[in-house]
């Protein structure tokens, strides 16, 4: 099986976790404001740029060698050296970098700049720090149980995982890591973002009506009545002569139903001058728009169409689910959410980052 199994298989098992993907939004820490650079007293704000040994052979200061430096601070979490290498050792491995912190960059770009990559380790300490002062960490049970769930909904067993996992150059350890963090993570935005989101039945059939080309507040079933007047029987002109005629005597109170069975060209006539019962574009337009602003029992004015003169009366109006906004308006309500989730999500990140006390310790 592990033979067969393919790199987007297993680019899918790492990303499987991910509730949705969304643009980080954050300042540089140059372009923040006064406030987050406040002195941070923090043991971690007030060490030395590196942490320092003796050598074996020489324990003056000329003799000592550079184990790691500190190149960042947020809060009381450091950012050290060998922090920024094994991001960029993680860059170059499969789904081991979360896209919902990579803003508006992709792979290539934060492979290539020291700077984005120590923005998305700020990012992910925020994050962190965050799921400490909540209480969301989670058991190494709960990991354990996830990836036997992500074996099972990908037809594998767990050393089938396993073994499939480091062909792509990454050890389960180092797996379980991720996916720790990537499970409190998520518990961290549903609490903070995602519970909070409220997309109603009116904001989807809202987003809908503007993609149609007649948006209606709702999908109408109407039925309508018309009498009617054949251009082929001396021309448009005299059509229209004997419709105004025909209009005068409805507007003087004369029974619009007695007029139809009197005056109707209709050669389909049927009683009442009753045209039929259409749903929302099952009916040529310049009759829709006319009866769309009436209200059950009025009359409309003369109405033109290519075959001659219509004067309409609306029986009827009820409103029914539209067939096509029913298939589609859970794919709507799901983009609705995710652009709703990606705008609080930046303005929440900028909003944690701007409380928190970051300071960069620029290499020398």
């Amino acid at each position: 099986m592990l033979k067969n199994t393919s790199h987007a298989l297993v680019s899918m098992i790492l990303f499987s976790t991910v509730w949705v993907s969304a643009r980080s939004w954050a300042e540089s820490p140059a372009d923040r404001s006064p406030t987050s650079h406040a002195t941070n007293t923090s043991p971690a704000a007030n060490a030395s740029h590196a942490t320092i040994a003796p050598s074996a052979n020489n324990a003056s200061p000329a003799g000592r060698v550079l184990i790691d430096g500190i190149v960042q601070t947020v809060n009381n979490e450091i950012i050290l050296s060998s922090d920024l290498a094994h991001f960029q050792n993680r860059l170059q491995k499969t789904g081991m970098v979360d896209e919902l912190l990579m803003g508006d960059l992709n792979l290539e770009v934060l492979k290539q700049s020291r700077k984005d990559q120590l923005e998305y380790l700020v990012n992910e300490k925020v994050l962190d720090s965050e799921v400490k002062r909540l209480n969301l960490s989670v058991t190494s049970e709960r990991v354990e149980q996830e990836i036997r769930e992500m074996a099972k909904r990908n037809k594998m067993t767990r050393q089938e995982l396993t073994q499939a996992l480091q062909t792509q150059g990454i050890p389960i350890s180092e797996y379980q890591v991720v996916l720790k963090t990537r499970i409190e993570r998520q518990n961290l935005l549903e609490q903070e973002i995602t519970s909070k989101i409220r997309v109603t039945d009116e904001d989807v059939l809202a987003q809908y009506a503007k993609k149609q080309a007649s948006p209606q507040n709702g999908f109408s079933e109407f039925t309508v009545a018309h009498i009617f007047f054949a251009n082929k029987k001396g021309g448009k002109d005299r059509a229209e002569e004997r419709a105004k005629s025909v209009l005068k005597k409805i507007n003087a109170g004369q029974n619009f139903e007695t007029l139809a069975e009197q005056h109707s060209e209709d050669p389909n006539f049927t009683t009442g001058g009753i045209l039929g019962t259409f749903k929302t574009g099952e009916i040529a337009k310049e009759i829709e728009d006319a009866v769309a602003g009436l209200n059950p029992g009025q009359i409309s004015g003369l109405v033109q169409s290519k075959n001659g003169v219509h004067i309409l009366k609306l029986v009827s109006r009820k409103i029914t689910s539209d067939p096509q906004f029913e298939k589609e308006k859970d794919r709507i309500r799901a983009a609705m959410m995710e652009q709703t989730f990606q705008k609080q999500f930046r303005i929440w990140l900028n909003q944690k980052k701007e409380e928190s006390v970051v300071h960069f310790n620029p290499p020398k």
